[in-house]
């Protein structure tokens, strides 16, 4: 399916066509260039000219909360990506982290479809 092509779904089919490709989109306002995520048929300043465009991927920690049961322990964390936009997510490879975190999207497949997880990011200086 070609992206013309998945620009006419809606913007949740949309978003999951593209993650089912391996690929983390988000939308823009051509207009304004203001970035959306949850994807949206209209931003929150009214625009309509939405288009898909490559998350960058990159974001800090905004809040994290552990999850602890018998099982085990998950976390749940808002993420400022830098386009400026906040979406939830987990970090499955750790329990927790620091408010302010960098961390970096990838893709992950599990048995009810891909979604968007974080890792940490590795420092620059290391």
């Amino acid at each position: 399916m070609t992206d013309t092509e998945k620009s006419r779904l809606g913007p949740q089919a949309a978003y999951e066509a593209f993650l089912a490709e391996g690929r983390f989109m988000i939308q823009r306002a051509a207009s304004t260039g203001e970035y959306l995520f949850w994807p949206k048929v209209t931003s929150p300043s009214g625009a309509t000219d939405l288009e898909w465009v490559e998350a960058r991927g990159t974001g800090t920690i905004y809040a994290i909360t552990v999850n602890r049961a018998r099982k085990g322990a998950r976390n749940v964390a808002l993420v400022d990506l830098d386009e400026g936009v906040r979406m939830m997510s987990t970090l499955p490879d750790v329990e927790t982290a620091e408010i302010g975190a960098p961390v970096k999207a990838r893709i992950e497949m599990t048995a009810n479809g891909p979604r968007v997880v974080f890792d940490l990011a590795k420092e620059a200086s290391a």
